[in-house]
């Protein structure tokens, strides 16, 4: 079920039980247009940022052309006006000037929606990032040897693999287990970074099976993981939306390992499905403010300045007790074990 259908029966539901529906309201930019022409690279967030203070209301201001058969989707070419209706902004496409038609064949490219945020920044991670179990990271399917005697081994490269299951399945990614994933205040062990090194695929089964490496990010070797690789991509139309509780956590993690952090770098989060998260959530990101010396207080005192507002964020993929976020906006360089919380 999409997130549109999703919506049209939370609403449906919602009028049966007599309880109101409506949207409060959203602020608009001063600078917000009251007509714009989508266009070829443009992604919805870019739009909502055109219109909107904070852009994860889009779905407030957003408002369906009946005309369309999916109006949840925006192409390049859509000019989108801003309106008023019952005292509320809304969004919706404007209506086509009627123009007469005639007969005529025309080939043109399928058209495609532009996507919520910039895919290709977050392709490589809608289906390699993941937290390694305790048993996943000590007990699961490993590579035991390469071919030649060699040590290291790359695309196309044939691996060894014990452990796989009596009826594996076919296709594989290769895992090499990382730094302890850990719970920003309490220090609760998580899980353990899975560092992506390869996809692969079952060649023969047995003990050991082999298996043969198709894409790889760095070269596998002995003592790696296995897991069973997830089928499908996701992430490709998450809706932005603020979650409805205050819920705090941290940044635990930047998958490329640099120490500051800034815009479409992706990062762990120390709060997942168990709290209550789910792809699309963003997040405002605070940094807690610095210890302050007050010269005239007595000995020991301390004082802090306010926290700051460094940017925000979109979780896009979602385990039980972490979750994979991109880095919308950095007003300022972003650090790990920065706060993140309900925008607002």
């Amino acid at each position: 079920m999409n997130w549109h259908r999703m919506w049209v029966l939370c609403v449906s539901l919602l009028g049966a039980a007599g309880v109101s529906t409506s949207a409060r309201s959203v602020e608009l930019l001063a600078s917000a247009p009251t007509q714009y022409r989508v266009v070829e690279g443009d992604t919805v967030w870019d739009v909502a940022s055109r219109f909107l203070v904070h852009p994860w209301e889009w779905p407030e201001l957003w408002r369906r052309n009946p005309a369309l058969a999916d109006p949840d989707l925006i192409y390049p070419g859509d000019v989108l006006e801003l309106t008023r209706f019952d005292g509320e902004a809304e969004l919706r496409i404007a209506a086509a000037s009627e123009v007469r038609l005639q007969p005529q064949v025309r080939v043109s490219a399928p058209r495609r929606a532009i996507p919520t945020i910039l895919i290709e920044t977050i392709r490589p991670f809608l289906s390699s990032p993941r937290p390694l179990s305790e048993d996943e990271k000590d007990a699961g399917p490993f590579i035991v040897a390469l071919p030649d005697r060699r040590i290291a081994g790359g695309a196309q490269d044939r691996i060894y693999v014990r452990g796989l299951p009596q009826a594996p399945a076919r296709d594989f990614t290769v895992f090499r287990v990382g730094q302890p994933l850990t719970e920003g205040d309490t220090g609760e062990t998580l899980g353990y970074e899975g560092i992506f090194v390869a996809d692969a695929t079952l060649v023969a089964p047995g003990d050991p099976a082999t298996l043969v490496m198709l894409r790889n990010q760095r070269e596998a070797v002995i003592g790696d993981r296995i897991l069973a690789r997830n089928a499908g991509e996701t992430g490709l139309y998450v809706h932005p939306h603020a979650i409805k509780k205050p819920l705090r956590g941290h940044i635990i993690g930047v998958l490329d390992g640099v120490s500051q952090i800034g815009q479409y770098q992706v990062v762990t989060l120390d709060r997942g499905a168990r709290d209550g998260i789910e792809s699309g959530h963003v997040f405002e990101i605070v940094q807690r403010g610095i210890e302050l010396r007050d010269p005239y207080a007595g000995f020991g005192t301390r004082v802090f300045a306010p926290e700051q507002s460094a940017g925000a964020l979109l979780v896009f993929r979602v385990f039980e007790r972490v979750s994979y976020a991109l880095i919308l906006r950095a007003s300022r360089p972003v650090h790990v074990l920065d706060i993140i919380q309900p925008p607002g």
